[in-house]
C-alpha cells in the first residue's frame, strides 16, 4: 500500500512538471504541414517518420535487450572530467556596433552563432538559457554566468533552425526573439513548434533537403542534408533535421548541423564546389551513437568532403552531453587536422571571426584551461 502510494505520487508529481513545462516541448505537425511532410521523399509514411539517406542506427554498440541499459549507464554513470576547471575564456561584443556591412562570424558557445553576410544579421541555432533541457537541472551550462542575454543580439534578419533537439531550440530563448525576427528558415516540421511559441506563420520558410529560399538580393539558404534525428520528448523523427548552405554574392558558409559522417559531405562539395568556412559540429560524439554525430576524425573527413577553406568547430564549450572529457573535442581534432588544407579556427566564445581575409590569430585556449577533474 505504501509503494503504491509512493508509486503514485512520483506519478502525479512527473505529470505536474510535464504541465507546467507543457509549452517548452512545442508541437508536432498536423494538418496542411502534415500533409505535406508525407508528401516528402525523406519521410516513411509506413512508419510515420523521417528517415536518413543511408541507414542509421541510434545505438551502434549496445544489442536490443541491453539498449536501456545502456542509457541508464551513460545518463548515471562516471563521467570523465565532464566540466572545465575554470571558467572558459569568453569576449562579450557590442553586436550593435559591428559594421553590418562587414561579413563576420561570431561563435556563441555550443552550436550557437552570430552571423554577418551580405548585409544581413544571421543567428543559428540560438541558446541563451543556461541549460539544454525541459528542466533546469539538467545539462547545465558548465561556464559559470554566461555573458550574453536576448537584450544584447539586435534584431534578426534571418534565424536559422537546425532541428527541433533541446539544445538548438530553445523555448525562452525563442519566445524572447519572436517579435525580433524577420524570416526563419527550419527543416520541415520544426515551425510548428515555432508557431505555436508565438511566431508569425508568414515569415517561416519550411523546407525539405534541397530546398532554396532566397530572404535578400544577395543572400540564399539552401537547406541541406544531415545524418541525425529528431524530437523534443518520446515521439522521435516526425520533424526533420538539416544543415544549411547560406550563399551571398561573394561567399559561401556551411553549417553542418548535428550529424553523423555521411556520403552527402561528399555530395555537398561536389554540388557547391568549396566553402570559404564551414561551421562543423565537433563535440557530444561517443562511439555508441557514431551514426549521428561526428568524432573529431570524421570532422576533419567531412571538412575535406564539402571542400571547407576555413573551419570552425561548434557543438562544444557550454554543455556536458555526452561522457568524453570537456576539452576532448578540440584535442583531438587539432590533432587529426594533420596538414589538411583548411585553416582551423579555434575561436573562444564572442571572438569575433572576419571573412574579408584580414589577418587574424587563434590560439589552443583550452590549454591554459587546465585538465580538471
Amino acid at each position: 500500500m505504501v509503494k503504491g502510494l509512493v508509486q503514485l505520487m512520483a506519478l502525479a508529481g512527473i505529470v505536474a512538471c510535464l504541465s507546467a513545462c507543457a509549452p517548452r516541448f512545442g508541437k508536432l505537425p498536423d494538418g496542411p504541414r502534415l500533409e505535406r511532410i508525407k508528401r516528402s521523399p525523406n519521410y516513411d509514411r509506413e512508419v510515420g517518420q523521417f528517415k536518413n539517406l543511408e541507414p542509421t542506427t541510434m545505438l551502434t554498440s549496445a544489442k536490443k535487450g541491453n539498449r536501456f541499459f545502456t542509457i541508464l549507464k551513460f545518463l548515471f554513470g562516471t563521467m570523465e572530467r565532464p566540466k572545465p576547471p575554470a571558467e572558459l575564456p569568453m569576449a562579450k561584443i557590442d553586436f550593435r556596433g559591428l559594421d553590418r556591412n562587414v561579413d563576420l562570424v561570431v561563435w556563441l558557445g555550443h552550436s550557437s552563432c552570430y552571423l554577418q553576410l551580405g548585409g544581413q544579421r544571421i543567428l543559428i541555432d540560438p541558446v541563451f538559457s543556461d541549460s539544454a533541457a525541459p528542466f533546469a537541472r539538467f545539462n547545465r551550462d558548465f561556464n559559470g554566468p554566461y555573458p550574453y542575454s536576448i537584450d544584447d543580439v539586435p534584431d534578426v534578419d534571418i534565424l536559422l533552425i537546425t532541428h527541433d533537439h533541446w539544445d538548438h531550440l530553445d523555448y525562452p530563448t525563442l519566445r524572447a526573439l519572436r517579435q525580433r525576427v524577420k524570416a526563419v528558415v527550419c527543416p520541415l516540421g520544426v515551425g510548428s513548434h515555432l508557431e505555436y511559441w508565438g511566431f508569425d506563420p508568414a515569415i517561416i520558410h519550411e523546407g525539405d533537403w534541397h530546398d532554396t529560399f532566397r530572404l535578400a538580393t544577395d543572400v540564399t539558404v539552401h537547406v541541406l542534408p544531415a545524418r541525425h534525428f529528431s524530437g523534443r520528448w518520446l515521439s522521435r523523427n516526425k520533424t526533420l533535421w538539416a544543415s544549411f548552405m547560406i550563399e551571398t554574392a561573394g561567399r559561401r558558409v556551411f553549417c553542418s548541423g548535428d550529424s553523423g559522417y555521411g556520403s552527402h559531405f561528399a555530395e555537398i562539395g561536389e554540388r557547391f564546389g568549396g566553402v570559404d568556412l564551414a561551421l562543423m559540429e565537433n563535440g557530444q560524439y561517443n562511439m555508441r551513437w557514431r551514426h549521428s554525430h561526428l568524432l573529431p576524425e570524421e570532422t576533419v573527413r567531412a571538412a575535406v568532403d564539402v571542400k571547407a577553406r576555413a573551419v570552425l568547430p561548434i557543438h562544444t564549450g557550454r554543455f556536458s552531453l555526452s561522457d568524453h572529457p570537456w576539452d576532448d573535442p578540440y584535442v583531438k581534432l587539432t590533432a587529426a587536422c594533420g596538414d589538411n588544407a583548411f585553416g582551423l579556427l579555434t575561436s573562444t566564445i564572442g571572438q569575433v571571426v572576419y571573412l574579408d581575409g584580414r589577418e587574424q590569430h587563434f590560439t589552443p585556449w583550452w590549454e591554459s584551461v587546465g585538465s580538471g577533474e
